[in-house]
């Protein structure tokens, strides 16, 4: 399929989602796996072929504000300004829900997170079925987010119904989450939009304690995500494995011997985290035995790409 959909494969994909079908389309952070929000069958799908737990929430994509507030109890004036400065965009505002969004699409907490995604296709996709989308991201759970269509087939194969080629995501990392169900905005998931960003809007952010048991607050919280099959290593010093074959992403710091291959990441935070998640889907096409990254520094502007680093080096006891 080519990578500008054309009126009638958006037509197509909008109505396999009225029939309760799973069409993966492209937003600007990654790919997503679409489903009718408010049709829990549907919604039952996303999670059997992700292998997604049901404690793991879904974000709904909605087409404008209007249908934000449509599907939520409480929409206070931080809500508003955040969703007039960063909407389009790549941020998830978590609210109270309305009774019509079923508890399957929220791990049966009260709240729901919203996102207006700032992708062209997923928008006229949206607007075409004319209802909210559960969508997390395209790929087996914990395994690598997807940023071209072709990273779903990979991934997914025959288990998604249609997948619309919109081209390679830009922004490359999966949405800030920031909850404002509470007295206080609680940033639930880094991502796309700073917090400093944030805090230009709404005043001080809080940051939300890893869950234990039960339901997270919002996708992307497991202490394992965002991972390739090839075993990653993070790197302060240079210094890599001398057991195997592997490959090392340079930010700054040159290794300190011999390594098959070296590919030197962008200096920038907004360009590496475009980069990342193609370098590491390459990386782990790649036969070798580890992936090493040379870590970014701990700056601000950096939170979201060390996120994202760590989940993905994470390995259980």
């Amino acid at each position: 399929m080519p990578a500008s959909p054309t009126r009638a494969d958006i037509d197509h994909a909008a109505r396999l989602l009225r029939a309760g079908r799973l069409v993966a389309f492209p937003t600007e952070t990654v790919y997503g796996l679409g489903a009718n929000a408010l049709n829990p069958a549907a919604v039952a799908r996303i999670y059997a072929v992700k292998g997604r737990p049901p404690t793991s929430p879904l974000i709904v994509h909605v087409a404008s504000i209007r249908m934000a507030q449509s599907l939520v109890t409480s929409w206070p004036d931080s809500a508003e300004r955040l969703a007039r400065r960063f909407w389009p965009g790549p941020l998830t505002l978590v609210l109270p829900k309305q009774a019509a969004i079923p508890a399957i699409v929220t791990a049966n907490l009260p709240t729901v997170g919203l996102r207006l995604p700032a992708h062209p296709v997923a928008n006229a996709l949206i607007r075409a079925a004319g209802i909210p989308l559960a969508a997390p991201s395209a790929n087996r759970f914990t395994e690598l987010s997807p940023t071209t269509a072709e990273h779903v087939r990979k991934s997914l194969g025959n288990d998604v119904d249609f997948i619309l080629d919109g081209g390679p995501c830009q922004v490359g990392i999966e949405s800030t989450v920031l909850s404002l169900a509470g007295p206080q905005p609680v940033l639930l998931r880094p991502g796309g939009i700073s917090r400093r960003d944030l805090e230009s809007i709404v005043g001080p952010v809080e940051t939300a304690e890893s869950p234990a048991d039960g339901a997270h607050s919002a996708p992307g919280m497991h202490p394992r995500h965002y991972s390739p099959r090839t075993k990653l290593l993070l790197i302060s010093d240079g210094i890599l494995p001398e057991q195997g074959q592997g490959i090392y992403l340079q930010h700054t710091r040159p290794p300190h011997q011999h390594v098959s291959e070296v590919r030197q990441m962008p200096n920038f935070a907004d360009e590496y985290a475009a980069a990342l998640y193609r370098q590491l889907h390459e990386a782990d096409a790649g036969n070798y035995d580890w992936i090493a990254v040379d870590l970014p520094p701990a700056a601000p502007e950096w939170e979201a790409v060390l996120d994202r680093l760590r989940r993905a080096a994470f390995k259980s006891p």
